[in-house]
């Protein structure tokens, strides 16, 4: 299983419900470029752009599980696709849910420290559990795009090359996670065990203000 970074600007909202249960919304916004690596003193800096839609597959199949969880934690989920307490509304701008935690749930004790973070704004990034499918399956389901140099020099005086830029077409999600900052860190370290030996880089981007949004 892969995991995502989450991206500031999705955003979390919480409601209580009458009966002791919790509404829960957010999004993960589509075509915006999470750093995952800053490359350190050697390496290159990774970053990573969800395409529209990119997982619409398992998304708009009404048999497929879907769960909401706590840090990528199946042992702390919250709700579900097909239990039909997770909603999920996708679009070319972010893939949209609502998750009615019930009152079970809710007074669970993560369920209650969750609900308490992103009340106070400590929890307040979505981040996807997702894997790439087979080339049989799809074609080219990601690509890798290479940044122009920054026209700067590293400590050993040998110019700054540009970031990798991985762009997911096509991914199989299977969950959606609430993370906070110290998850991100963990995120960053399960990326980095990521296969990034693509067949094809397109390089170089084009100028800073064509790059994708």
């Amino acid at each position: 299983m892969l995991f995502g970074a989450y991206l500031e600007g999705g955003g979390l909202e919480v409601r209580r419900r009458s009966g002791g249960g919790v509404r829960l919304a957010g999004r993960f916004p589509y075509r915006k470029t999470a750093t995952l690596s800053d490359g350190g003193r050697t390496g290159r800096p990774r970053k990573e752009v969800f395409e529209p839609r990119a997982f619409a597959f398992r998304v708009e199949d009404p048999t497929k599980e879907i769960h909401l969880l706590v840090g990528h934690d199946y042992n702390r989920p919250l709700a579900s696709k097909l239990t039909g307490t997770l909603t999920l509304t996708d679009s070319d701008d972010a893939l949209s849910f609502t998750a009615d935690v019930p009152e079970e749930i809710a007074q669970t004790s993560y369920g209650k420290d969750v609900i308490a973070q992103i009340g106070a704004g400590l929890a307040f990034g979505v981040s996807p559990g997702f894997r790439i499918p087979p080339e049989r399956a799809v074609a080219e389901p990601e690509f890798i795009e290479e940044e122009p140099d920054d026209g700067t020099l590293d400590e050993n005086g040998d110019p700054r090359r540009g970031a990798l830029i991985r762009h997911v077409r096509e991914a199989l999600l299977y969950e959606l996670s609430i993370v906070t900052r110290p998850a991100f860190k963990q995120t960053e370290i399960e990326v980095e065990k990521r296969n990034w030996q693509p067949a094809k880089v397109i390089r170089p981007v084009l100028h800073h203000s064509a790059r994708w949004r």
